[in-house]
């Protein structure tokens, strides 16, 4: 097995370990929502705090529904993340062609010989 395979399988595992662990370890019971996100939990840990406070915005656009903003947040990750990919295959692709570009030039011709 090749160092990177060996890497790459690590940090799968990693990541399938942050997945399931706070699952199998019971780390939402007995919440009301037990996997919330940060923003509710601010809006939550603000209102304790000070119970007349007033956002100073509000949202431009209010999903009808949990499910359709869920939808929206994956959709905006999974264009974040097309674009990251994109971009790191650019440059590898770069890469990639300055070396070819580089082993061409200091191969020798065939008038040469």
């Amino acid at each position: 097995m090749s160092r990177n395979a060996k890497i790459n399988t690590l940090l799968l595992l990693l990541v399938a370990a942050l997945a399931v662990l706070p699952l199998a370890l019971g780390l939402g019971e007995g919440k009301e929502e037990p996997f919330t996100g940060a923003d509710g939990q601010a809006e939550s840990a603000i209102t304790e705090l000070k119970p007349d406070y007033e956002p100073w915005f509000s949202p431009l656009y209010e999903p009808p529904s949990a499910e359709i903003e869920s939808a929206l947040f994956a959709l905006q990750a999974a264009l974040g993340a097309g674009v990251l990919a994109y971009y790191f295959g650019v440059r590898r692709g770069r890469r990639q062609g300055a070396a070819a570009a580089a082993a061409a030039a200091a191969a020798p011709s065939p008038a040469e010989s």
